[in-house]
């Protein structure tokens, strides 16, 4: 299993980055150690690499999944508003999708930039509230595709679309409502069928959020049922790297992202904590 199957995290090995953050859902890591941590007060939190913080940007809501644009600004996805913003480091922001096919957007999850510069966005639903579409298998979560300026409609179809990553020829999906990891073959502008990547669903009543690789080629996710960090291998085999049901060092896990000079810090954000709650993982993360 890639040499991972007897890694394992007791409640010691977290250790506390950030402080006083407030819904840290979603991590950016810059080489040179700057942290942006998503917070509803303001859109993002800055953490130095010498600790000092600053919250930048008026957004609020509930800003949740982002990534970098080239120009070092962000493509925030505020899940509460239904919209994706631009974000700019200076604290300006506007709107930068908020219809698709000439109806409210829906909720706006996350944003991927993947290898290739393609820009990947999410939206888990249009079912509102949202609540019902992640405790039922409502199949109109879609992804959307952002090439040259212009967004696609990618896939649909999807239970309570989350985050997704790149690798290889595929485009993995975290599908929450059906607690399961799926992948799509990316052909040119094609995605091929949604295939299940390791088990469907990874246990009875799971409910999956994050997902990122690591160098080896492991596929790490969150869960939020269990309050777990559960690895899938190359080989598609899962096992729990972490469970606590109580939620004393995880609650609500909701994005892994690794950092550091080696790339072997990982970062897991939350919805509840007011911190990152970080370890040092077997692997490197996968080269952003």
């Amino acid at each position: 299993m890639s040499g991972i199957a007897d890694f394992r995290l007791r409640p010691g090995d977290f250790r506390p980055v950030g402080r006083e953050l407030s819904r840290p859902e979603c991590i950016v890591a810059e080489r040179d150690g700057t942290l942006w941590v998503s917070d509803n007060r303001a859109a993002l939190m800055r953490i130095d690499p010498d600790g000092t913080q600053a919250l930048i940007g008026a957004m609020r809501g509930a800003p949740n999944g982002f990534a970098m644009e080239a120009d070092g600004s962000f493509l925030v996805a505020n899940i509460e508003q239904g919209r994706f913003y631009r974000q700019h480091r200076d604290g300006r922001h506007e709107v930068a999708l908020d219809t698709w096919e000439g109806a409210a957007l829906g909720s706006a999850n996350f944003a991927y930039r993947d290898p290739q510069g393609r820009m990947w966005a999410t939206i888990s639903t249009r079912t509102v509230p949202r609540s019902n579409a992640v405790h039922a298998t409502i199949p109109d979560g879609f992804v959307l595709c952002r090439t040259n300026g212009n967004w696609r409609l990618a896939a649909g179809g999807f239970c309570f679309t989350n985050e997704v990553r790149l690798l290889g020829e595929y485009l993995y999906v975290a599908e929450t409502a059906r607690g399961r990891v799926v992948r799509l073959e990316v052909s040119g502008e094609r995605l091929g069928p949604m295939q299940p990547y390791g088990p469907d669903p990874l246990f009875p009543g799971a409910k999956v959020d994050g997902i990122t690789f690591d160098a080896e080629g492991n596929l790490w996710v969150t869960e939020i049922t269990r309050n777990a960090l559960i690895v899938i291998s190359r080989e598609q085999r899962a096992h729990a790297v972490f469970e606590d049901p109580e939620g004393k060092s995880l609650l609500m896990p909701t994005s892994i992202t690794f950092a550091g000079p080696e790339a072997r810090t990982a970062l897991v954000g939350s919805l509840k904590m007011d911190h990152l709650a970080a370890f040092t993982a077997p692997f490197p993360g996968q080269a952003l």
